[in-house]
C-alpha cells in the first residue's frame, strides 16, 4: 500500500478509490466536491451531501485544484506534509 499526503486533508491510497485523491479518513473523492462546486452548490449543500467533511475540506479541494491548474501537476514530498 502506498499512501501519500497531498495536503493535510487530502491523501491518495492505492487501495482506496483506485488511488484517486480523497479526503483523509473518508472515501469522498476530491473531484466529487469540485464537481459540486462547478455545478453551483453551496458549502452548506456540499457538507449536507457529505456530512463527514467540513468547510476546511472544501478549501483544501480548491487549493488542490488551484495547484493543478497553475502547475499542471502537484509536487509530492513523501517526507513532509504540505501545510493547510
Amino acid at each position: 500500500m502506498q499512501k501519500i499526503t497531498l495536503h493535510s486533508s487530502i491523501v491518495t491510497d492505492t487501495f482506496i478509490c483506485h488511488g484517486k485523491p480523497t479526503f483523509k479518513g473518508t472515501r469522498i473523492m476530491v473531484w466529487q466536491v469540485l464537481d459540486m462546486l462547478a455545478q453551483g452548490a453551496t458549502r452548506e449543500e456540499i457538507t449536507e451531501a457529505f456530512p463527514s467533511i467540513s468547510t476546511r475540506h472544501i478549501k483544501a479541494a480548491l487549493t488542490y485544484a488551484g495547484l493543478l491548474a497553475k502547475e499542471g501537476y502537484v509536487l509530492i514530498n513523501l517526507h513532509e506534509k504540505i501545510p493547510a
